[in-house]
């Protein structure tokens, strides 16, 4: 196994009127190519913060990220715009998909953004979307998706570029307890296939599919454990 992302004590402040706020304090953590990590902690732990220095939507006011060999600590925004693209999928509990989009021009969004051809581009994401069941949904609009088909449009999306890493942040959290354990399976499943999954979560019973659950507090890694009790749903 490779490391897949390397952190070296990052700290991430911001300036709130007058007052500093330390959202993370000197966080080190190595993240193994296919491993299936979850992020949890409180409300203000920092898990966002580092969720977004994870995903490169934000740089670090100090401390080191290497993301698959590659130093993103100080890159400018276009240059993080193209590692995004290239290294990873996100999954959002609010989905962010298109509405006047079919699932299918959804999903081939990232792949017009990587300027992979047209015809390309069609057949990795009917490919892709038939890998998450969604293959007699492709020309339907998210509106005509139940919550659970959206989702499966979603994680068709973050995965149609191959990416390194699979972030998904709640992804659950808007689904009903069945559809979420769906989710849930099919998120193993993808890990099952070699991706590396992180999942950022305050639910206990979502952490417990991962293979490793890191827990911050205050801006710092709390506890890093490797989960002996790990959630496993057959497909």
């Amino acid at each position: 196994m490779n490391k897949v992302i390397e952190i070296q004590n990052i700290v991430k402040n911001y300036q709130v009127g007058s007052v500093i706020v330390r959202a993370l304090r000197s966080v080190s953590l190595n993240i193994e190519r296919n491993e299936y990590v979850a992020i949890m902690g409180p409300s203000g732990s920092g898990k966002s913060t580092l969720m977004n220095l994870l995903g490169c939507l934000d740089t670090p006011s100090g401390g080191s990220y290497i993301l698959n060999g590659t130093d993103v600590s100080k890159m400018e925004d276009d240059y993080l715009a193209e590692i995004r693209n290239k290294e990873i999928g996100f999954v959002f509990q609010t989905f962010n998909l298109l509405p006047r989009y079919t699932a299918l021009e959804n999903v081939t969004l990232p792949l017009i953004y990587a300027g992979v051809p047209k015809a390309d581009r069609e057949k990795m994401a009917v490919e892709t979307l038939e890998k998450v069941g969604l293959g007699d949904r492709m020309d339907h609009k998210p509106n005509e998706l139940s919550g659970g088909q959206r989702q499966r449009v979603a994680i068709a999306r973050a995965l149609v570029n191959k990416p390194s890493i699979i972030l998904a942040d709640e992804p659950t959290g808007n689904l009903d307890s069945k559809t979420s354990i769906d989710i849930m399976g099919l998120l193993d499943n993808i890990h099952k296939q070699g991706n590396t999954v992180i999942v950022v979560t305050h639910e206990e019973d979502i952490a417990m599919h991962a293979a490793r659950i890191i827990r911050l507090f205050d801006g710092e890694i709390a506890t890093d454990i490797i989960n002996e009790k790990r959630v496993q749903i057959k497909r």
